[in-house]
């Protein structure tokens, strides 16, 4: 892995995409420190997330019998903005 700092890179940029384009990864650092990772556009897309598969999920949550049964008075008010120290 090639490391090269901001100056180099603006300097040498086509050279470095061809050596990403051949495999290799180069690193650019910013005052010493990695700021950016120049990679191959496969070997970027094997780091985004996959699409989930249908059912992958299945087992990992419930809902509960009540779920749609009306709110307690009190919560509903609460969400609606009124309280009983200032009634509306």
């Amino acid at each position: 892995m090639v490391q090269v700092n901001i100056d180099e890179a603006k300097t040498n940029l086509p050279r470095l995409l061809q050596r990403v384009e051949s495999g290799e990864e180069i690193i650019i650092n910013k005052n010493g420190a990695p700021v950016a990772r120049l990679v191959p556009i496969e070997r970027a897309r094997e780091h985004e997330k996959s699409e989930p598969e249908l059912g992958e999920d299945v087992g990992n949550a419930w809902i509960a019998d009540d779920f749609d049964a009306p709110l307690p008075n009190e919560l509903t008010a609460a969400f609606e903005g009124a309280s009983d120290e200032h009634p509306h």
